[in-house]
């Protein structure tokens, strides 16, 4: 296993609750765009944490891909709709994004095996 990612994201959390209470409006604001943003639509949500987990990847960042593996995990994608969002992912943002689609996967894998540890 290369990195934690619950642990990760957990360790995030203080962090995140000091800038939501130091930039108070900026965070509500960011907060009401993330909202804005999943509301279903054209797109349901399960596909728009794909592409946001695609997006962690191609701009590699690491809470990113925590944070949006666990999301798609809990809207339903499965490893095969994972899997092909990182080939649209390496495919935008090539070699760097080969090392990173490898850590979302690897992401995705742990949150699934805590989520249900009998299909781990």
């Amino acid at each position: 296993m290369h990195e934690n990612w619950a642990e990760l994201a957990a360790g995030l959390s203080t962090p995140l609750k000091e800038l939501r209470g130091g930039a108070t409006d900026v965070m509500k604001g960011f907060s009401a765009l993330a909202r804005a943003a999943l509301e279903p639509h054209a797109l349901d949500t399960k596909t728009k944490e794909l592409i946001a987990l695609a997006i962690g990847v191609a701009t590699r960042c690491d809470a990113c891909i925590a944070f949006h593996a666990e999301a798609a995990l809990r809207q339903g994608a499965t490893r095969a709709e994972v899997m092909e969002t990182m080939g649209m992912a390496i495919y935008m943002g090539a070699g760097p994004s080969v090392m990173y689609a490898a850590q979302a996967v690897e992401a995705y894998d742990q949150f699934a095996a805590a989520k249900d540890p009998a299909a781990a």
